[in-house]
C-alpha cells in the first residue's frame, strides 16, 4: 500500500497556528495566511510524487471546532479554486453546514462532536455524499473527546470506530491529542488497534516529529493506515514533504 504524508493548516483567528496537546492558551503562529501556506503544502505534495487526485491538505478551524460553527468557508473555497484539495474539520455540526462547505469545493468532509453526538446526522451526510464523509477520532487516555478537545466522554475508540464505519464514514482520522503538538512522537498502538477494529483507511494524526516517526508508520500500512498528518515538524522545517513521503514508501 503506498501512503501519504497530509500536511495540516490549523486555522485560528485567521492565521495558521498550532497548539500543544489541543489547548488553546498554548498556541504557535506559524503563518499570516491560511491560503499561501496551503498553496506550500500543496506544491510539495505535487513535488514529491503524489498524484493530484489523491494529494490533500488537512484544514482544521479550531475556533469552530469550540464553537461549533464552522467559519472558514470562504478560506477553503479559495484553496479549492486555487486546485487545493481539501480536507475540512472543525465546528461542521449541522448537514447545512457540510453542504456549504462541499459547495466551496472541500473533498473531505471531517465530522467529530457532530458524529458522536447525532448518529443519525453522518449517516444522512453519507448518504447525501457518499465518499466524502470522514469521521475525526480524537481521543485522550483512551477517551473520546469532542468541541475542540475541550469535552472528555467515557466513550472508547474501538467501539466509536465501528459505529462510523457502520453509519457510512468512508474514513477514520485517529488523533492522539496527548501526542499532538508535543514532537514526541505519534501513539503508533492506538492507531494500529482503531485500523485494525474497521475495514475502512485510517489516517494517523499527532506527535510526529521525524524521519523514523513516519518510518515506524509504515508498518500500520498492512492494517489500512494509509495516510499521515503532519503539522508542527513540517512547519519547523524537520523535514521536507518529499523526504516524508520517501519515509512512509521506504521498506524497513
Amino acid at each position: 500500500m503506498t501512503m501519504r504524508v497530509v500536511p495540516a493548516v490549523d486555522i485560528r483567528g485567521g492565521k495558521c497556528v498550532n497548539l500543544v496537546q489541543g489547548d488553546y492558551a498554548r498556541e504557535t503562529v506559524f503563518a499570516e495566511d491560511p491560503l499561501e501556506q496551503a498553496e506550500k503544502w500543496w506544491r510539495g505534495l505535487l513535488d514529491a510524487g503524489v498524484p493530484p487526485e489523491q494529494a490533500v491538505v488537512h484544514v482544521v478551524d479550531l475556533d469552530g471546532a469550540r464553537d461549533g460553527q464552522c467559519r472558514v468557508v470562504d478560506i477553503v473555497k479559495r484553496m479549492s479554486e486555487s486546485g487545493i484539495r481539501v480536507e475540512l474539520g472543525g465546528g461542521i455540526r449541522t448537514l447545512e453546514s457540510v453542504r456549504d462547505v462541499v459547495d466551496a469545493g472541500v473533498v473531505r468532509v471531517v465530522l467529530g462532536t457532530a458524529a458522536y453526538r447525532d448518529p443519525a446526522l453522518l449517516r444522512r451526510a453519507a448518504e447525501l455524499w457518499p465518499d466524502r464523509i470522514v469521521v475525526g477520532l480524537d481521543a485522550r487516555n483512551g477517551r473520546i473527546a469532542l468541541q475542540g478537545w475541550l469535552e472528555e466522554t467515557d466513550a472508547d475508540p474501538i467501539s466509536f470506530a465501528r459505529q462510523a464505519e457502520k453509519l457510512g464514514a468512508v474514513r477514520i482520522i485517529y488523533t492522539d491529542i496527548l501526542s499532538d503538538g508535543m514532537m514526541s512522537g505519534p501513539n503508533h498502538e492506538m492507531t494500529r488497534a482503531v485500523a485494525e477494529s474497521v475495514g475502512i483507511p485510517v489516517t494517523m494524526s499527532g506527535g510526529v516529529s521525524s524521519l523514523e516517526d513516519l518510518r515506524a508508520a509504515r508498518r500500520l500500512a498492512a492494517v489500512g493506515v494509509d495516510e499521515v498528518i503532519v503539522g508542527r515538524a513540517l512547519y519547523l522545517s524537520r523535514f521536507s514533504i518529499a523526504q516524508a513521503q520517501e519515509a512512509l514508501n521506504t521498506d524497513n
